[in-house]
């Protein structure tokens, strides 16, 4: 099944790869007016995807990335829209040069090829990947997990009418239409036919990528994400950060796990913090320093603070808990960060130059904040359109992966009839 799968993507790939960006621009631009005007057949078979979930006993985060509404549709047809608008990075050329011979050397972006995506509970990826894909000039393969099997059925489905409306091969957008885990590993075996896996899930998922795939694997999308607030921050506009990092979308890898204040402001700012987002419903998972500091709270908020685990500040809690911690200075601060981070997203909350310098210079991290909430670690948010995912990793990208990100590129050599002496 997959190898035949993998044979089309390759056809695909070679005709993809020569359309002209008026041709992709307007397949997609038919999509996103579909997804908006062909809303029910799609709803219908999220509905289906959702009853199930709740009833196999699915986590309230992983509902809500599987749930779809028409706001959330027309949320993906406007980063559609903005996919178009971006420019086209095939064919471009950089780094030009002429050598000392006259012969003319550039580089050439050129598409990946043929990407395999393997993604959980996430049906707003199937049409953010293929986007991306068909404007880059890559051919995809989409194995969602089995709980948005009906969603992604509605949704390719789509995805395919519209290919084959606008002259475009439909087999540049598969869906491996089974829950059979066991076609994940067959899959990753396929390296004749694609040239890259981006796993999207949990580190589970990307261990069993990296042990498993005979393909580059390209690993990310998990994130412990922290802030810390210095003595020196602007403590009235830190409250509406921080609880725009933890509340605002609390299931998704940009949001905010470990908050780490500064000794001398913990006393008088900590209870503060506890106070402000506990009417969000959030609790807490505090140090021994972070407890000690929250002593004097009323007793219903200092129920939502618990001691922290052995676990908890290696914990993506998706969820609406926070790990708090106090540190005594800005190099605890970013010792804590590098050991405990992912590498997604931290962010430092300071007045001080230098400090601020410091943390970005220090923290091992794909995207490194000042004053700004981790929640923007986001293709839509960087002006990239959707992304294909969010690498933590050094090879060959890093942070959001959107339409630059899905090339590589190729060396031209122009002469005049030149040969080497």
């Amino acid at each position: 099944m997959l190898v035949d799968m993998g044979k089309q993507a390759r056809l695909a790939f070679r005709i993809l790869s020569q359309a002209t960006t008026v041709q992709k621009n307007k397949a997609l631009s038919s999509l996103a007016e579909r997804l908006e005007t062909q809303v029910e057949p799609i709803l219908t078979a999220n509905a289906q995807d959702v009853a199930e979930g709740q009833k196999f006993g699915l986590t309230p985060a992983l509902l809500d990335r599987l749930t779809l509404n028409p706001a959330r549709l027309h949320g993906i047809a406007s980063e559609l829209r903005q996919t178009i608008s971006l420019p086209d990075p095939v064919g471009e050329k950089f780094e030009e040069t002429t050598l000392p011979n006259g012969l003319q050397l550039y580089k050439q972006r050129v598409p990946l090829g043929v990407i395999g995506v393997i993604y959980e509970a996430r049906p707003n990826v199937t049409v953010d990947v293929a986007s991306l894909a068909l404007k880059s000039g890559n051919a995809v393969i989409l194995r969602g997990g089995s709980e948005t099997i009906q969603t992604n059925r509605a949704l390719v489905g789509l995805i395919h009418s519209v290919l084959a409306d606008e002259g475009l091969p439909p087999e540049a957008v598969q869906f491996i239409d089974s829950p059979d885990r066991s076609l994940v590993l067959e899959l990753l075996k396929l390296h004749q036919y694609v040239d890259i896996i981006i796993p999207r899930g949990g580190a589970s998922l990307h261990q069993f990528c990296r042990e498993n795939s005979q393909i580059p694997v390209i690993t990310g999308g998990t994130g412990i994400c922290h802030i810390f607030v210095d003595e020196s921050a602007d403590l009235e506009a830190a409250l509406p950060l921080i609880r725009n990092a933890k509340i605002q979308r609390p299931s998704v890898c940009n949001s905010l796990d470990t908050l780490l204040i500064h000794s001398v402001i913990a006393a008088g700012f900590l209870p503060r913090v506890v106070e402000y987002l506990a009417k969000d419903g959030v609790s807490f998972r505090a140090d021994p320093a972070s407890l000690d500091s929250l002593k004097a709270l009323n007793p219903a908020v200092r129920g939502l603070v618990t001691p922290a685990g052995p676990e908890d500040f290696d914990t993506e809690w998706m969820s609406l808990v926070l790990g708090l911690k106090v540190v005594k200075d800005l190099d605890e601060a970013i010792a804590h960060t590098n050991e405990h981070s992912l590498g997604h997203s931290d962010s430092i909350l300071s007045a001080d130059a230098g400090n601020a310098d410091r943390w970005v210079n220090e923290i091992d991290s794909a995207a490194v904040y000042v004053n700004a909430s981790t929640r923007f670690t986001d293709g839509n948010q960087f002006g990239l359109g959707a992304e294909v995912a969010i690498s933590t990793q050094r090879l060959h990208a890093r942070g959001p992966m959107a339409l630059r990100e899905l090339t590589t590129y190729k060396w031209v050599g122009v002469g005049h009839y030149h040969i080497r002496q």
